[in-house]
């Protein structure tokens, strides 16, 4: 593996909105010489959060990209970094980043602590195996608690944290911190805006929790190496610096730990040492296993080298749609070399595409580059049509990679352009960002014809109508947001469908037995078992008797929601040597289905939120009477100094509206954080209350 791959660390930087992610960033770029001034989230002018709507909100919407440099033990190392949203509509941001980083740092406040995204983002982590460090950020402010954080990740994360920075003083007093592995304390200076910092003393009081910590992080690295465990039992002091960092190094890259640093980003400390930690114990592309995918000719898996003169493959995580270049398409390489004016196949559609132009990213800006190398994340320009999460490789070397899944949308709301010379601008708009971002969809409704839109939650439907109007001048109606609620079914039949056409000339013919039945608990979509045996029903057929029944999923039979949680199981059939071929087939189970399902019980499932509040003591009650009003349903309540964090499962039905209700309820003082859950089937005493209001009947 190459030197090039051992200098670059592809990172994100993710937490609970409001931890100081996007602060902590701005501070590495101007550490790093990348930016000359540094930008502050709450005056706007922050180089990564470049929307005009995260400039005036001041939230992180989409995940930005940049590329800094930074020199470290006299080598200069290359940083990729994703700074990531905060806030749970935007979660498809965090989702489609870690799956191509190598490694994460995750920002906690040290007030907050862990809050309820910052569960969502770590088990996010989890699942993509990201390795990751942890900064206890805010650590001036009123209320900040280093240990209590470090105490949170054990219990609701059930990580494992190890400090390796202790705070000096908390809160205004907070002025530095002390390295444990050096044992060296550090202090910054204002006026060069914490570009300089420098050695001071241990504080006397802290001398004795100082050698505590060092010692048990002492204790703990000899106990990973026998002769080094042998050496430190003849002498405590014989242990160097370097032999407990590359302990430490190898337990944070099989994600046995966390090292946890602490500072303040927005007064400019801990973050210098910050970015060291990045390079000292986070994974770099040679660090990696060679990448594993699928031969979409053959179905076999293979193994791709991650070097440069490897076979070239990459995978999309992010589409944006450019003003001046058009389609600009986000990429990580796993191995070989991509270069400006390159042909490639997008392995998903099957489709060769000519890459124009190759650019590193910073924020909305882009730096033309003449190639990519294995282990690099770049963009390029030229795309026909791509999506996120397809698999980019040369024409004679196809693999397909693992792509990247999405939460379904929970919301809905119909939209109309206020004139009507915008209606095929409104057209074009919607699909443009639905390319960019997979979990908002766009379908007509073929009762109404109206345009029905759906995404995460209130925000994100309120952002992207924002965008329609600033960056594509269509100015929309919206109408009042709904459920986005799906169909399934509650019991199964085995069904016969005979479909026959006799029209003078060529006819249809089409015979098919299937059973239709529940999915599996968890399962969505449809999950078609072909049992039809002997090739009674050629392959081809197959394929349009799948089709047809995945059609005839798009619109169900009680309210016209998409159906889910099905199983259909094609038993057997026959065809006829002139009439029969895949259309008939696909007619024959449209028609089948909706036939059969005249005959089993059907469900409507509503999505479920996973609700947090975080009040003071006295409004406890009063939440939780509204709740039940809600028809939520208590899972737990956490009491804190002051303060009770009430956690509860609560139809999205019941949950528009809910933040101005809870400001009532509490003159302002608590705090809510909503996220999908679950669907689930809808109580049989309200269905008819609910299909009154969606359909008028």
């Amino acid at each position: 593996m190459s030197d090039k791959q051992r200098q670059i660390r592809n990172i994100g930087i993710m937490a609970h909105i409001d931890a100081g992610k996007t602060t902590t960033t701005e501070r590495i770029l101007y550490y790093t010489g990348k930016n000359h001034q540094i930008g502050e989230v709450h005056e706007g002018t922050a180089t990564m959060d470049w929307m005009a709507q995260e400039r005036e909100r001041g939230i992180t919407i989409t995940s930005a990209a940049t590329t800094v440099f930074w020199k470290y033990q006299n080598e200069d190392f290359k940083i990729n970094i994703i700074d990531t949203p905060g806030h749970v509509d935007f979660t498809v941001e965090v989702e489609r980043s870690l799956r191509i980083l190598d490694g994460a740092v995750a920002i906690f406040c040290a007030v907050g602590g862990v809050e309820p995204q910052s569960e969502t983002v770590w088990r996010q982590a989890d699942r993509y195996l990201v390795p990751r460090i942890s900064f206890v950020n805010k650590m001036d402010r009123t209320g900040a608690d280093f240990f209590t954080v470090v105490d949170q990740l054990k219990d609701k994360l059930n990580a494992n944290p190890i400090p390796l920075q202790l705070p000096i003083g908390e809160e205004d007093g907070f002025r530095g911190v002390v390295d444990l592995i050096r044992n060296k304390a550090y202090s910054w200076d204002e006026k060069s805006k914490g570009e300089k910092f420098f050695e001071i003393e241990i504080p006397e009081d802290m001398l004795e929790q100082v050698e505590t910590y060092r010692t048990e992080l002492i204790e703990g690295v000899v106990e990973e190496d026998d002769v080094l465990l042998e050496r430190f039992l003849e002498d405590s002091d014989s242990i160097s610096e370097e032999e407990m960092t590359e302990i430490i190094r190898k337990a944070t890259l099989e994600m046995r730990i966390t090292p946890v640093f602490c500072g303040s980003s927005l007064q400019n400390i801990g973050v210098q040492p910050l970015l060291d930690a990045v390079i000292d114990y986070l994974p770099s592309p040679a660090d990696l296993k060679d990448v594993e995918g699928v031969n979409p000719d053959t179905g076999n898996k293979e193994v791709r080298e991650r070097k440069e003169e490897a076979p070239f493959s990459a995978l999309a995580f992010k589409i944006a749609t450019d003003p001046f270049m058009g389609r600009l398409a986000f990429f990580r390489v796993y191995s070989g070399t991509l270069k400006a004016g390159d042909v490639v196949l997008n392995v998903n559609t099957g489709k060769r595409e000519r890459i124009a132009r190759l650019m590193q990213m910073h924020a909305n800006k882009q730096i033309p580059l003449e190639a990519i190398e294995a282990g690099d994340i770049g963009a390029a320009v030229g795309f026909k049509k791509i999506r996120t999460g397809d698999t980019l490789t040369e024409l004679k070397k196809p693999i397909l990679l693992d792509t990247i899944t999405f939460p379904e949308p929970v919301i809905s709301s119909a939209v109309e352009p206020k004139k009507q010379d915008d209606v095929e601008k409104l057209v074009v708009a919607l699909d443009k960002l639905s390319e960019e971002d997979p979990t908002f969809t766009v379908r007509i409704d073929a009762e109404t014809g109206q345009t029905i839109i759906s995404g995460m939650g209130e925000l994100h439907l309120e952002i992207l109508i924002d965008r329609l109007c600033r960056e594509f001048n269509i100015n929309c109606n919206q109408g009042r947001p709904q459920v986005a609620y799906k169909e399934t079914i509650g019991s199964g039949v085995e069904f016969h469908k005979v479909y026959k056409k006799q029209t003078g000339g060529k006819g249809k013919f089409a015979d098919i037995l299937f059973e239709i039945e529940p999915a599996e608990d968890g399962k969505s979509g449809l999950e078609f078992v072909d049992k039809s045996k002997g090739g009674v029903i050629p392959k081809a057929f197959v394929l349009g008797v799948e089709k047809g029944f995945k059609s005839a999923m798009i619109n169900g039979p009680l309210a016209g929601f998409q159906m889910s949680g099905i199983k259909i199981t094609l038993k057997d059939g026959s065809t006829h040597p002139v009439d029969s071929d895949a259309l008939a087939f696909e007619i024959a189970a449209i028609v089948g289905f909706k036939e059969a399902l005249k005959s089993v019980k059907k469900l409507l499932l509503e999505p479920i939120m996973k609700l947090e509040v975080t009040t003071p003591d006295e409004y406890v009650g009063d939440i939780t009477g509204d709740l039940n009003k809600r028809r939520g349903q208590l899972s737990d309540i956490e009491a804190k100094i002051g303060v009770q964090t009430i956690k509860a499962l609560v139809p999205m039905e019941r949950m528009f509206g809910y933040v101005t209700a809870l400001r009532t309820i509490t003159s302002g003082r608590a705090l809510s954080s909503l996220e999908f859950s679950h669907y689930a089937p809808l109580p049989e005493n309200i269905l008819g209350e609910v299909l009154y209001k969606i359909r008028g009947y």
